[in-house]
């Protein structure tokens, strides 16, 4: 047979390579980046906030005496969740927890576990000290709100105490859910229909 001449029943032509198998390991996910924690519902539900990692202040609505602001601000790099709404009792500063009113929320709760609020940020409720505007009636001698920001993750040695002021009447208080915006934590207050 000539040199060069391809032998029976084989080819002259190259083979191809063989293809590549596919890979049953899949590539592990990328972690998390900081700035995706930073503003992750999903991670706030299963990290609660800390204490420490919170700042608490009470301030009057404008033009609405009987109302106060509750912000609580997370001062953490990543999201954190809160309860629905803070803990909240009003009291009298001269006899710590005679009296303990505390004020009605919406009912009715589903969905998360709990109420994000995002690094950085800050989650407002509203409570109306005495919503009907009554000045007879109203429990005589409450002087202090006791906020724990979140009741349901928090022990009762993270309460902190505000003064309202002198003069503030108390009647069937209401407080509304956390929300992001004043607006919607006021809206949220007007629909407290269970007492706590």
């Amino acid at each position: 047979m000539p040199s060069g001449t391809p032998a029976p029943g084989t080819s002259s032509a190259p083979t191809a390579p063989a293809a590549p198998t596919a890979s049953h390991s899949a590539e592990p996910p990328a972690p998390p980046t900081s700035s995706d924690l930073a503003n992750s519902d999903s991670y706030a539900w299963f990290h609660p906030c800390a204490i420490e990692q919170l700042t608490v202040t009470v301030t009057p609505v404008p033009d609405a005496p009987s109302q106060r602001i509750i912000a609580v601000r997370n001062n953490g790099s990543a999201s954190c969740g809160l309860s629905y709404y803070p803990q909240v009792y009003l009291d009298n500063s001269h006899n710590p927890g005679g009296q303990k009113v505390k004020p009605m929320v919406p009912g009715g709760l589903g969905g998360p576990p709990s109420s994000p609020v995002y690094a950085h940020k800050t989650a407002y409720a509203v409570i109306a000290l005495d919503p009907s505007g009554a000045t007879a009636g109203t429990v005589p001698g409450i002087d202090e709100i006791v906020i724990v920001p979140d009741g349901d993750h928090m022990p009762s040695a993270a309460a902190q105490d505000f003064a309202l002021g002198a003069g503030a009447h108390v009647l069937k208080p209401k407080m509304g859910l956390y929300e992001r915006s004043v607006d919607d934590a006021l809206a949220s207050m007007r629909a407290a229909n269970t007492q706590l």
